[in-house]
């Protein structure tokens, strides 16, 4: 990602066997931005990792870039997913000095089946907000105030109907 994308709404989606449900990726040096985003509605089946957010992917098209270009990750909610035979619930993890923010979880179950994981969510240089989460994520998804209103919800939208 160098430019950005916004106002993304996707919903009643089906992952299954696969080894990320939702990555999102971006490394120091690239810039831009991903946010106001809402994934709701999710089936997730065999999936190693069910939620990720990357930020030092280190990965640049040519050496013509500048470090201190840092991407702005906000207003990510992802809300009503069930997920069976996950392996890692979370992996979240922002830069140092450019955290990602108002990530919000919401009415997330997921079993976790792999044992040779030794906890099912990981997270650095996040913050935001979760409720009705299974299993319990990282204390960096808890606000303060515990306050949903971190959530970020898209206004309404119609949807074409496709014969």
């Amino acid at each position: 990602m160098s430019g950005g994308i916004s106002g993304i709404h996707a919903d009643h989606l089906t992952i299954h066997g696969s080894d990320k449900g939702f990555s999102f990726k971006t490394t120091p040096g690239r810039g831009g931005y991903i946010k106001e985003v809402v994934i709701s509605d999710v089936e997730m089946d065999g999936i190693r990792v069910a939620i990720e957010f990357i930020g030092n992917l280190s990965s640049h098209p040519d050496d013509d870039f500048d470090p201190s270009e840092l991407p702005v990750i906000d207003q990510i909610t992802l809300k009503n997913m069930v997920g069976t035979n996950i392996s890692v619930a979370g992996v979240l993890s922002g830069i140092d000095g450019d955290p990602f923010t108002a990530i919000c979880l919401s009415n997330l179950s997921f079993s976790i089946t792999d044992s040779a994981y030794s906890t099912p969510w990981s997270c650095s240089n996040v913050s935001g907000y979760s409720e009705s989460v299974f299993p319990e994520p990282c204390s960096e998804l808890y606000t303060s105030s515990s306050n949903s209103s971190i959530c970020f919800s898209l206004p309404s939208y119609s949807a074409l109907a496709v014969a």
